[in-house]
């Protein structure tokens, strides 16, 4: 039987009778006091007990339980000077690993000599870590399959000092197809250890981790919604059919109406694709989270994102099956459609990858559902990815007509878990108005081709051949076959447009035209008066006016008469 804990009194960072080198390590992070879940969570783990952490997504699970463990380290090498693995932390998916070993190591930048991490969730060959193993690292980070696999093999042995098993995102253990390995993982377990499930769900599959692995545990379920607080998130969405949905991003990009970074989702990788040409032709920067490249390169992805190196990342998340685009109900097309499964089936997709969970994209202003997700849950997981921690965020969904029952389940779930009502709003826009956006893109749009996609693919695959160090050796010694790889056939590549890059006055909406910071306003007849416009970091998806969206088509005049106040007031 578990038991849920009273509420304790607020308590900081340094009342939690934390080590002085784990809180100067805190103090750099720059966190100036606990977040809920890190409240309630750290007191009830250095006491010892097994816990079921639930708490919504950006939360910040991961140093709820990151500190307790190395708190827990610091504390028996005081005792032991013995050096063994002392915690092991799995999770579903290689990016998850990556981003929860880099929290420690920031964690214990003050006690790096006393305190080790390892990451085991890397492709490579097994023996590869065994080295690394050998030295005993104190925490050992993996996914369920990497864990087992090393054990089998004696790189590592668990019976005689583990002392903490943590499973984060417990909720997609299962749903990754981790069960087996889970329960094969206990046998290589000591009698007695703390065990940890942190989930942003109380799922079925939870509950059936927890019997497993938990034992007497304390339930801490936070009361609070799956999303961050109206106040902090914002939700948005348009009616939009294939063809609009191009011309709207078009315009909101290249206008400056959504500023900050974003995350566009889209229902497969070629999808991913298609919209990053698209994207490429008018000069939108974006690079694609492709969950058949090495996890190393998804990392990089994640990573140059969080470091500003793009603005935009256009991704897939995990439930998200590869189905061919145009699907009818005519009995005509259902073997081509067979076909065609059983082609986009080939395609070999990194179980242990994902996008919408787990991943923790920094600093996100946005999300644009581009393809309205297939579930509630998608929905949920998707919006999870702004609005983190103390940040402000917005999430803009277009609509097409066959998802409106989508949309409406969404609406419900929504309005029950913030208990008020139209918490998704209607951003209105006129595409009237953006005509000349809408003729460019429309161009644009159909000018990536499937051959393009499956080019630009190909294209991308190969580069990250060439820039495999494994097979750097190979190609030294086989120049033939590095030569044949570069000379290929050559790419059905989308034309590039130089004129698509600029926004010429004429087409910018009247409302928007004295407006400062809005659109590129270039003059094609003047190149040397182009300015380079620069995204910037906004708290919602309206651009900061008097007007919340210039593009609806209502008192035009009043918003001429605010820009011009505005500009007395500057001056």
């Amino acid at each position: 039987m578990g038991s849920e804990p009273q509420d304790p009194p607020e308590l900081n960072f340094h009342e939690m009778e934390l080590d002085d080198r784990l809180l100067k390590a805190i103090a750099k992070l720059g966190w100036l006091s606990p977040t809920l879940v890190q409240e309630r969570a750290i007191p009830l783990l250095l006491e010892g007990k097994d816990v079921l952490l639930r708490a919504r997504t950006g939360s910040g699970k991961t140093a709820a339980f990151s500190i307790p463990v190395i708190q827990k380290i610091l504390n028996s090498k005081q005792t032991d000077a013995q050096q063994s693995i002392k915690a092991l932390i799995l999770a579903p998916s290689k990016e998850l690993c990556t981003q929860i070993c880099s929290a420690i190591v920031s964690l214990t930048v003050k006690c790096a000599r006393e305190v080790r991490c390892v990451d085991l969730s890397a492709d490579g060959e097994i023996q590869l870590y065994k080295p690394l193993l050998l030295e005993k690292p104190d925490i050992v980070v993996a996914t369920p399959s990497k864990a087992l696999a090393h054990l089998k093999a004696n790189n590592m042995k668990l019976k005689s000092s583990l002392d903490v098993l943590v499973i984060d995102e417990a909720d997609l253990v299962f749903s990754f197809g981790y069960e087996e390995e889970v329960k094969n993982l206990l046998n290589y377990m000591p009698s007695v250890y703390q065990s940890v499930l942190a989930s942003a769900t109380l799922s079925d599959d939870v509950q059936n981790l927890k019997k497993i692995v938990l034992r007497n545990p304390v339930i801490l379920k936070l009361e609070e919604p799956e999303l961050a607080p109206i106040t902090q998130l914002e939700h948005y969405h348009v009616k939009a059919e294939e063809n609009d949905k191009a011309a709207i991003l078009y315009a909101l990009l290249k206008l400056n109406l959504v500023r900050g970074k974003t995350i566009i989702f889209v229902r497969t990788v070629d999808r991913c694709y298609k919209l990053k040409l698209y994207l490429e032709q008018f000069k939108i920067p974006a690079c694609v989270l492709n969950s058949e490249l090495p996890a190393a390169v998804r990392c990089l992805a994640v990573s140059q994102f969080n470091k500003d190196v793009y603005q935009i990342i256009v991704a897939s998340d995990e439930k998200a099956l590869e189905e061919p685009e145009g699907e009818s109900k005519d009995s005509k097309n259902a073997s081509k459609k067979k076909k065609k499964k059983k082609l986009t089936s080939k395609r070999i997709k990194d179980k242990e990858s994902g996008v919408s969970r787990g991943i923790d994209f920094q600093r996100v202003s946005n999300v644009i559902n581009f393809d309205f997700p297939p579930d509630v849950s998608s929905y949920v997981h998707r919006a999870g990815r702004t609005a983190r921690g103390n940040d402000q965020g917005q999430v803009l969904s277009f609509v097409s007509m066959r998802e409106n029952p989508l949309l409406d389940e969404v609406e419900e779930s929504l309005s029950k878990g913030y208990n008020m009502e139209n918490v998704l709003k209607t951003y209105e826009f006129c595409l009237e108005q953006v005509e000349g956006f809408r003729y460019r893109s429309r161009d644009a749009w159909r000018a990536v081709t499937r051959i393009a996609v499956r080019e630009a693919r190909l294209k991308e695959i190969k580069q990250e051949l060439l820039n495999c160090k494994k097979l750097k050796a190979f190609f030294d010694d086989n120049p033939q076959e590095l030569l044949a790889l570069r000379h290929d056939k050559a790419l059905h590549t989308v034309k590039i447009q130089q004129h698509l890059s600029d926004v010429p006055e004429y087409i910018i909406p009247e409302a928007l035209k004295q407006i400062k910071g809005i659109g590129n306003t270039t003059s094609t007849s003047n190149p040397l008066k182009r300015k380079r416009t620069r995204f910037s970091s906004s708290k919602s998806l309206k651009y900061k006016a008097r007007q919340k969206n210039p593009l609806q088509n209502l008192n035009l005049k009043k918003l001429r008469e605010d820009s011009k106040r505005q500009k007395v007031e500057e001056t």
